[in-house]
């Protein structure tokens, strides 16, 4: 990921921990015979399929572009150091603003307009065109650039909003910024985590009520069973996009609510559909997104603490080619962007094992709560063959990009939990009303 400070302040959950999401992408032809023989055949164990040729290629160059994508993390915020270009954006900055403020969010609307326009080929490669030339997408092209500059507008809206605040911090505490930043995160987290379901994520979709009331009254009484009180069920206009499907539950107080995709209601048997929500309902339950708002506002002060300690050599060796003196100028963004990008090249595995962890356990939840091993084990396999996934990578691969266990971990943990049949019990079950 490109400009990784920036996603980590403004939207430092991931998605796993936000919303817990396992998007799947469309199944392409040669792979449907072999879901269709796999789903239904009779329960029992289910076997880990092989993955096709064409998912060992989409494995091999998503692994090439997360390379190019790491590179590049690296590349463009030294280019805006070492040319002084970020001096320069801040000179405009300054003639047009003139008060410190203004100032800063002058300089963060177009530090990240350039950097929009320098990540778009890249972006619509990976976002479209490869997408497109995988069937994993059925987006149009004016779909995916609208949805693309939406983000660079709510991304310039949280920038304004929220990264004069290190900055203010920078001036008035030098020695402690970093933590007082790492702190103000936590709030700050929390208020995104509140308004996202609905603010944010409407901008890009749809969202109405479930169409298949039958189908939403099962999705209710499991909540129900698992102590979600006062969620409704929402149905999105995803097909638009994509043949991915998702589910997720997200929000807090007034905004929780569960969400599915419409992509997925047609994709999956309602046993599978229900063992989704079960699984999503578990991070709910298990408070992951807190857990996670933590888990990461701490990460995010370890990495300030390694930038606070190691910026001030930097600047002083090269602020004639950086064109500021000190951190506190709004034209050290990049360097803050380019020491977090090579302290999260580091610390990556420790917040792979993280959200792995998590979601380990919403399989776990899941499992207890339907006690479906066999729609379980099938919907993973429908996870795979859709989204051409290698479903035993290698441990490289794991620890630095993997946030969900690799897909044949997950068959056969599915395949073997049972611990309702050994009369054992559950690590969860106090958590369900009923059986």
């Amino acid at each position: 990921m490109r400009l990784t400070l920036i996603a980590a302040l403004l939207l430092s959950i991931p998605a796993t921990t936000a919303h817990a999401q396992d998007p799947v992408a469309t199944a392409p032809a040669d792979t449907v015979a072999a879901q269709e023989q796999l789903v239904t055949a009779a329960p029992g164990p289910v076997a880990v399929p092989e993955p096709s040729e064409k998912a060992m290629r989409y494995f091999r160059s998503g692994n090439f572009l997360w390379f190019v994508n790491t590179i590049w993390g690296l590349l463009i915020p030294a280019l805006f150091l070492f040319t002084g270009f970020s001096g320069v954006i801040r000179d405009w900055a300054q003639a047009i603003g003139r008060k410190w403020f203004f100032v800063v969010a002058i300089y963060i609307v177009i530090f990240l307009a350039i950097n929009f326009a320098i990540n778009l080929p890249l972006d619509y490669y990976q976002g479209f065109v490869r997408q497109h030339a995988y069937d994993l997408s059925n987006q149009t092209v004016g779909k995916w650039f609208g949805d693309a500059l939406k983000g660079l507008m709510v991304g310039m809206i949280a920038g304004v909003l929220f990264l004069w605040v290190p900055y203010l911090l920078l001036k008035k505490s030098p020695r402690r910024w970093w933590l007082y930043t790492g702190l103000a995160a936590i709030p700050f987290l929390f208020f995104v985590m509140l308004i996202s379901p609905i603010w944010v994520d409407p901008l890009f979709n749809d969202f109405g009520p479930m169409q298949d009331k039958a189908l939403e009254a099962r999705i209710l009484d499991l909540a129900d069973r698992a102590g979600i009180q006062g969620g409704r069920v929402y149905e999105v206009n995803k097909s638009v996009d994509t043949e991915a499907v998702n589910a997720y539950v997200t929000g807090f107080a007034g905004t929780k609510r569960i969400v599915l995709w419409d992509t997925i209601i047609e994709k999956l048997e309602e046993d599978e559909l229900l063992f989704v929500m079960g699984h999503e309902m578990g991070h709910y339950v298990l408070g992951h997104a807190i857990k996670g708002i933590f888990f990461f506002s701490l990460l995010i002060m370890v990495a300030l603490y390694f930038i606070h300690r190691s910026a001030g050599g930097l600047i002083d060796r090269h602020k004639g080619r950086f064109k500021f003196d000190q951190l506190a100028d709004i034209a050290s963004l990049p360097l803050l962007i380019l020491l977090f990008n090579i302290f999260w090249l580091v610390a990556a595995p420790i917040a792979m094992g993280f959200t792995r962890y998590m979601e380990h356990e919403s399989d776990r939840f899941g499992l207890e709560i339907t006690r479906d091993n066999y729609d379980a084990a099938n919907a993973f396999v429908k996870l795979q063959l859709e989204n051409l996934s290698n479903p035993r990578p290698g441990p490289i691969y794991k620890a630095w990009r993997a946030t969900h266990p690799p897909l044949g971990e997950r068959i056969d943990f599915c395949n073997a939990y049972k611990p309702w049949e050994t009369g054992e019990s559950l690590k969860y079950g106090h958590h369900f009303t009923g059986r």
